[in-house]
């Protein structure tokens, strides 16, 4: 993996610690910025999952009560503690599944910044059609989850595969048209991408494991930390966000920075 410089590796965490838990697409986000930046292809691709951790342990962090109440509700058998267990994990299944058969194909895709500005627009489209027309929530909770809905959010998920879909974007949204209230919509977002990151950079990292070095491995350390702490801040203040404004200003913006991309991308 080429070393990218250590402006470039402080700039690409920040991007992905505050795009990773919004609406907007960091992995869309981070191919973008790579490009402007002059790290792309096979090496900026296996950095932008591998920093990706740091947003996962900006989750671990930030509910460390709730996964630590989980556990004991494990150890006792309460009903909602295995519920929570049961909906993150239907909710991760179809990821799970796809990411190993399509992997190839979603390699494929990381590498056209084109298709990233188009799915910021249509998927900005989608959020605003959306929000339009959900209506009163009726489920309040993760553990209130049901196991259908819990997998078919799951399978949204996975349309986020396509890069500039927004993997948190696919799964709050689907979640709205179930019938979940933002909160917890927000929420079950964070905690499926404990799961499914963590298992796309364990397998990214082990299948370029012989072009790591130990340079490469500072470089993602650093980018790790800065997208730990942005990230972190991200997903305290994104919850109270949405509920009070929803998710309509992520959708002008994904429309907005989708329309400019591919402005730039036609100019260079």
């Amino acid at each position: 993996m080429n070393q990218p410089d250590l402006l470039t590796i402080i700039l690409l965490g920040i991007v992905e610690g505050l795009t990773e838990y919004l609406p907007v697409s960091s992995t869309g986000h981070l191919i973008l910025a790579g490009e402007l930046l002059g790290f792309s292809g096979e090496a900026g691709a296996t950095f932008d999952i591998a920093i990706q951790s740091g947003a996962i342990l900006a989750v671990l962090v930030a509910y460390w009560g709730r996964f630590m109440g989980v556990a004991r509700g494990l150890l006792v058998r309460e009903p909602t503690a295995f519920a929570f267990i049961r909906n993150v994990f239907l909710g991760f299944l179809p990821a799970a599944i796809m990411g190993v058969l399509f992997i190839k194909a979603v390699e494929a895709m990381l590498e056209s910044p084109t298709t990233v500005a188009v799915s910021l627009i249509v998927g900005g489209i989608a959020i605003l059609v959306i929000e339009k027309r959900m209506g009163e929530p009726r489920v309040f909770g993760v553990e209130a989850l049901t196991p259908r809905n819990s997998l078919l959010i799951g399978l949204g998920q996975c349309v986020a595969m396509i890069p500039g879909v927004s993997r948190s974007g696919a799964t709050i949204m689907a979640a709205l048209m179930l019938g979940v209230d933002r909160k917890t919509a927000a929420e079950f977002s964070f905690f499926l991408a404990v799961p499914t990151i963590s298992g796309a950079t364990v397998l990214m990292l082990w299948k370029n494991r012989d072009s790591l070095d130990a340079s490469n491995l500072s470089a993602i350390g650093i980018g790790f930390a800065v997208s730990f702490v942005v990230a972190l801040a991200v997903v305290k203040g994104f919850v109270a966000l949405v509920s009070r404004f929803g998710f309509a200003p992520f959708a002008w913006y994904r429309i907005i920075a989708g329309s400019a991309a591919l402005v730039w991308l036609a100019m260079r």
